[in-house]
């Protein structure tokens, strides 16, 4: 009878030919973005659910939820209040929570209350306007500053302090003028960020590479600069940055995720194999390429010891522009 039963769902397998599930393996992956849809971290849950796809290194879809409120602190709290030990979940994390971190945006809870789990790009800022805006390129937008920084409105993710707000009082800083006298109106990710510069409700942009691809494709949007060292590969090499423009700003934003405090050694282990996997294969090189970041490939201890230090350097800088209290 059994043999039997086995021909008839022979379309879809027999309980007895199941591939027995690996020591920590989760039974339902999931990616929490913490954010609306749009933005960065939503781009860095979807980079990794199509990496993990196309390596073949998990086997089973993960699937891509979403947490916005306070650039992250919400799910921080929900994962080391209230979810410590979920080790289905991995949750990402950007340059920008470790700044809110730093400051002590995510209530009591610091750097050292989760479980770092791996890196797997680096993104970059930049700045953006409608493709009407009469700024035409950096050197246009910092006159305007000097003129009359008030009627220069910025939008970016998170509040005063936050990434997007501090890579716009580095461009204030640069034109002579005091930040705080600046006009930024806080936004909730990347997502609307885009939105709020596409229906210009905001006059420039904060944001980053990650974001802004299918509108700068469309060419509804301008980009005046982009925050790096030096240009970009790939379909981004035609993007100026502002340092050849005479404006040495440089805002690296690094990608990856972390897990709760409790989760088991073997989920932890079996999550970080499977990045380091995907990580080393050419198809996931390609889609970081495709979406305009670069490698970063630390985890576990290594990607812990980044974060630390990353995370104090981030409180310095927070002091210097009195962001601390």
């Amino acid at each position: 009878m059994v043999v039997l039963a086995c021909a008839v769902i022979a379309l879809t397998g027999c309980n007895n030919s199941k591939q027995p599930k690996q020591a920590g393996q989760p039974n339902r992956p999931e990616c929490i973005a913490p954010a609306k849809p749009g933005g960065g971290m939503d781009m860095t849950c979807k980079l990794i659910q199509a990496g993990f796809k196309d390596t073949a290194v998990i086997a089973d879809p993960i699937r891509v939820t979403y947490m916005p409120g306070g650039v992250g602190a919400v799910a921080y709290n929900k994962i080391v209040g209230s979810d410590p030990a979920n080790n289905d979940a991995i949750i990402a994390f950007s340059t920008g929570s470790l700044l809110n971190l730093a400051q002590g945006k995510f209530g009591n809870f610091t750097e050292k209350d989760v479980k770092w789990l791996s890196g797997v790009a680096v993104d970059h800022g930049l700045i953006a306007v409608h493709q009407d805006s009469p700024y035409k390129n950096l050197n246009d937008l910092m006159v305007a500053l000097q003129a009359n920084p008030q009627k220069v409105s910025f939008g970016g993710g998170g509040s005063v302090g936050g990434q997007d707000w501090m890579q716009a009082a580095m461009l204030g800083k640069k034109a002579k003028i005091n930040p705080k006298d600046m006009s930024y109106v806080a936004l909730e990710g990347g997502g609307e960020v885009l939105t709020a510069l596409l229906g210009q409700h905001i006059q420039v942009g904060v944001s980053n590479i990650s974001d802004v691809g299918s509108n700068l494709e469309a060419g509804k949007i301008r980009i005046l600069a982009v925050f790096s060292d030096k240009r970009l590969k790939g379909k981004f090499a035609n993007l100026p940055t502002a340092k050849e423009q005479g404006y040495d700003i440089q805002w690296s934003v690094i990608r990856g995720f972390y897990m709760g405090p409790k989760v088991s050694q073997a989920a932890y282990d079996w999550w970080k194999d499977s990045f380091i996997r995907m990580m080393k294969n050419n198809k996931f090189n390609a889609l970081r390429e495709k979406q305009g970041v670069e490698a970063f490939d630390l985890t576990g201890d290594q990607l812990s010891i980044y974060v630390y230090k990353q995370t104090e350097q981030m409180r310095q800088l927070s002091q210097e522009y009195q962001l601390l209290h």
